[in-house]
């Protein structure tokens, strides 16, 4: 018997990176896993190879049909018992950039952690509670130059994240915000390692030290909500002092 045997659990942008790394630990530790995600291919190929208990489902977090598929397909499992709001993009641009292109990275990073609650909800109230994990960023702790959508969505889930720890509380749902530095992944391809090299762990994350904290959060962190989590390498205590 594994940790999650029981847990009914779906995944925004599971289809690679750290969204696939915590749909692989979920599965291994008993868990039913549906992965949504626009990289159709990607999300099949793993949902193939992770077995029965894991669903792949089209799933453009921006759009409330494909939510509402996506929560159908995971109670065909059960009530949902985890959310885990991974999906997001980054488009570079400072205060400047495209309109266009600002108002997509909110859409995609905010609003669809908006509706990923929104929709999955009433599926956790059916399951008596769970927990509800939303992915920011370091990004939502500090500025960070030419990023400015990128940065603005990410205070916007640490935010809301808030506000919805304090009205599902009494439903036992809590809810938290992660706050990713630099891990190695598609979204940080050709990354200045200047980036890194000066905090106190002087390197890229992996998704599995991520997902390492996710599955803590979703299963023994039974008394934290509304709270930031921070796995960043020491990135936001600034670069280490060189002799």
């Amino acid at each position: 018997m594994g940790r999650f045997t029981g847990t009914v659990a779906l995944i925004t942008g599971g289809s690679r990176g750290m969204g696939a790394s915590h749909a692989r630990a979920l599965i291994a530790e008993g868990a039913k896993v549906v992965i949504g995600d626009v990289l159709v291919a990607e999300g099949e190929a793993l949902a193939a190879t992770l077995g029965p208990d894991c669903t792949f489902v089209k799933l453009d977090v921006t759009n409330e049909d494909d939510w509402r598929a996506a929560v159908a397909a995971a109670e065909r499992y059960g009530p949902i018992d985890l959310l885990i709001n991974n999906a997001g993009i980054v488009i570079w641009g400072g205060t400047e950039m495209a309109t266009a292109d600002f108002k997509k990275v909110i859409d995609v990073n905010l609003t669809g952690v908006f509706l990923g609650m929104k929709h999955c909800v009433p599926s956790l109230r059916k399951a008596g509670g769970g927990a509800i994990i939303n992915v920011s960023s370091t990004a939502g702790m500090m500025g960070f130059p030419g990023v400015a959508a990128y940065v603005a969505s990410k205070w916007g889930v640490r935010g809301m994240t808030k506000t919805a720890a304090m009205e599902l509380g009494k439903d036992g749902i809590r809810v938290v915000s992660v706050h990713p530095g630099v891990i190695t992944t598609p979204m940080v391809d050709g990354l200045d390692p200047a980036t890194y090299s000066s905090q106190p762990i002087p390197r890229a994350g992996t998704t599995d030290e991520v997902t390492k904290l996710v599955l803590y959060l979703a299963k023994d962190a039974t008394y934290c909500t509304g709270s930031e989590f921070v796995v960043d390498g020491g990135m936001l205590l600034g670069p280490v002092p060189q002799a």
